[in-house]
């Protein structure tokens, strides 16, 4: 039996999907599933169960010996939230809780962390333990992921396998509810849909022209291959960055997003908001180096490619994963 939370949300969704592909249905699935708008994502789903995430710990506790695996992905990931306490609440104490839980059991755990915990990337963007306390994210939501790297690093009681994933720039179907917080790909639809261009966020800096930020995108359908991955091999337990390894613009991006609906491209610019202008990563490019040495051999997907099977297999015809 595979635990996943944040079930009902982007990446989890799709990881829950990607392992019902594999003819993995003895799931449990946990999140807050009374979001109507969240409902496609889990209405097709094969799972043996659903759990409220206010009550997890206690079905944990009477359901351990039941369960082989725990993916534990549920987080808050809104970087324009600036109240700290939610953050501890949502991100820091429930998986400080959920470690320690399958540290006491024996239950192999990955988890969500997050490329925001590089801030400017000042430090570079190497999954190297060694750099994790030196680090400085530009917004809570990157705070609160450190937080919890920091501890885990600390902590002498550990599941027998874990990996912490820093996720960088996610793209990919099933991310409609998530608003302003969801991918360019999906705001660039909808507003070709609406007005036949696209607004992108000018740069405020004078090293990068207008559209050519920087990002390392990754489709989610890889995230949920390398998660699988884990699952079955298990390498060195550990902080591992997953993105491309591959910084791609702004531009790039609505462009191809264009292109897959036959369209010529039309991008205008626009004023980056001021409540996180100052806060804004304007290059992220993953190091790739060691998730490859544990094993994880599969290409991942090119932006072109992404965007092309993103865009006409899932939002033209208005599709979940």
């Amino acid at each position: 039996m595979i635990v996943i939370t944040g079930a009902a949300g982007f990446i989890a969704s799709v990881v829950a999907g990607s392992l019902n592909m594999k003819g993995m249905e003895d799931l449990v699935l946990v999140d807050d599933f009374s979001k109507e708008q969240k409902k496609r994502n889990f209405a097709n789903k094969k799972y043996r169960e659903l759990v409220d995430r206010n009550v997890f710990f206690e079905w944990f506790d009477k359901n351990h010996a039941d369960v082989d695996f725990v993916v534990h992905l549920g987080a808050r990931t809104d970087t324009t939230e600036f109240d700290w306490n939610v953050f501890v609440k949502l991100n820091v104490n429930y998986t400080e809780t959920m470690w320690s839980a399958c540290a006491k059991y024996g239950i192999p755990l990955v988890y969500a962390s997050s490329a925001a915990t590089y801030g400017a990337g000042e430090n570079g963007y190497i999954d190297s333990h060694d750099i994790v306390n030196r680090l400085a994210p530009l917004n809570p939501y990157g705070r609160s992921k450190n937080e919890i790297d920091k501890w885990i690093l600390g902590q002498r009681e550990t599941p027998p396998f874990w990996a912490g994933l820093k996720f960088f720039n996610v793209y990919g179907p099933n991310e409609y509810h998530k608003g302003r917080m969801a991918s360019v790909i999906l705001h660039s639809f909808h507003q070709i849909n609406e007005t036949g261009h696209v607004n992108l966020f000018r740069s405020h800096r004078p090293d990068y022209k207008d559209g050519l930020q920087l990002r390392d995108f990754i489709y989610v359908k890889d995230i949920a291959s390398v998660i699988l991955f884990l699952i079955d091999k298990r390498p060195e337990s550990g902080l591992y960055n997953l993105g491309t390894g591959q910084a791609r613009s702004f531009y790039d991006l609505a462009a191809n997003t264009f292109r897959a609906m036959d369209l010529e491209p039309d991008i205008r610019f626009v004023d980056m908001p001021l409540d996180i202008r100052d806060k804004y990563q304007y290059f992220t490019e993953a190091k790739m180096d060691k998730l490859r040495k544990a094993g994880y051999d599969k290409p991942f997907t090119s932006l072109e490619d992404g965007v092309n099977d993103y865009v006409r297999n899932y939002l033209v015809p208005n599709k979940t994963f």
